[in-house]
């Protein structure tokens, strides 16, 4: 079993930044793909940034220049730096771990005023 907890999330005026962490414990046998999606009110969970064993990265368009997705192998930790926050950002932030099959992160809110 793999568990995975978020922290991070919080309430931020539009143009702040947070940074969320994501640590994954229990069974993890190497380094795995990690990554975050959000889900807004009415909306699909939909991809913000992956992040792949080798370190390479993928980021969903409406974040590319404000967001950084990294890890810290030895912690088994993701982590999710957003910058430049927009409105449009707000949602629960869910991080996933991929080993043999994908666990979720129970989320975290993340609320950017205007």
């Amino acid at each position: 079993q793999v568990q995975l907890v978020e922290s991070g999330g919080g309430l931020v005026q539009a143009g702040g930044s947070l940074r969320l962490s994501c640590a994954a414990s229990g069974r993890i046998f190497s380094i795995n793909p990690m990554g975050w999606y959000r889900q807004a009110p009415g909306s699909q969970r939909e991809l913000v940034a992956a992040i792949s064993s080798t370190g390479s990265t993928d980021y969903a368009d409406s974040v590319k220049g404000r967001f950084t997705i990294s890890r810290d192998n030895a912690k088994n930790t993701v982590y999710l730096q957003m910058n430049s926050l927009k409105p449009e950002d707000t949602g629960v932030y869910f991080c996933y771990i991929h080993q043999i099959r994908r666990t979720w992160g129970q989320g975290t809110q993340v609320t950017v005023s205007s």
